[in-house]
């Protein structure tokens, strides 16, 4: 079994987040960037394929030469191969049909994308692959079991959970519940040392139309200073929740 599993490369939800050039940008500066959270439940959950049913293992991610050090992560937790699409991620379009090129080219059965970015929360570019190979997808998935060409996939759904029976290829866009936090993987010093040896292949995008563009960014605005209401006078605390806060 062939697998792909798609990476963004997101800033740490640590990060202090700043834009530039007339708030159109955003600032890179002193940004520590990670493997995005959805995506790197799926790559754990890619590696045990691999190393319980035999499956090869390729990371492939749409951006610049900055994002070669979260493949080499993606590569030191057990990913046999990378590939990096040399281009700036304009929009989900733009990146699914990146993402759709390679997996045609390397003919993949499984495809494990996170279900979302961390930074854009756009949760497009699972479905827009899957519609533009006609592959089978499954959105919000938390567990997955193959057998042959054969899967059966587990998915959040409102109140609950549904189990279906689907075929390869298969895109699934993955979540929290492929794996448990505590399965996550961190790169011991073999791993890391492996990954420098290992094959990433640097591909020129093919052409797609460039169908969004960020005019502005805007950040949330402050919250309001915190007002205190004496235990005791509760005809207060009612008023402000009523007349201010509006919540009841």
């Amino acid at each position: 079994m062939k697998i792909l599993v798609c990476i963004s490369h997101v800033p740490d939800t640590t990060s202090k987040i700043n834009f530039v050039n007339s708030d159109s940008e955003f600032d890179t500066n002193g940004v520590q960037f990670v493997i995005n959270p959805n995506d790197e439940f799926g790559l754990t959950r890619a590696v045990w394929f691999q190393e319980q049913q035999g499956a090869t293992v390729t990371v492939v991610n749409v951006g610049g030469p900055d994002t070669e050090p979260t493949l080499r992560k993606a590569l030191a937790i057990g990913a046999n191969e990378a590939i990096r699409v040399n281009a700036n991620p304009t929009d989900g379009f733009f990146v699914a049909k990146q993402l759709a090129e390679v997996i045609k080219q390397g003919q993949y059965d499984l495809i494990i994308c996170g279900k979302e970015s961390l930074d854009y929360n756009g949760g497009m570019v699972p479905g827009m692959i899957s519609c533009l190979l006609g592959y089978n997808f499954v959105n919000a998935c938390i567990d997955i079991k193959v057998d042959a060409s054969n899967a059966k996939v587990v998915r959040e759904i409102d109140g609950g959970k549904e189990t279906i029976s689907t075929s390869l290829p298969l895109v699934i866009g993955g979540q929290k519940g492929l794996v448990e936090e505590k399965d996550l993987r961190i790169p011991n010093m073999r791993g890391i040392m492996t990954a420098r040896t290992k094959v990433l292949t640097v591909l020129e995008p093919v052409g797609a139309a460039l169908n969004t563009k960020a005019v502005k960014f805007e950040k949330p605005a402050a919250k309001s200073a915190v007002k205190l209401v004496s235990a005791d006078n509760l005809d207060e605390l009612v008023n402000l929740l009523h007349n201010e806060a509006k919540v009841i």
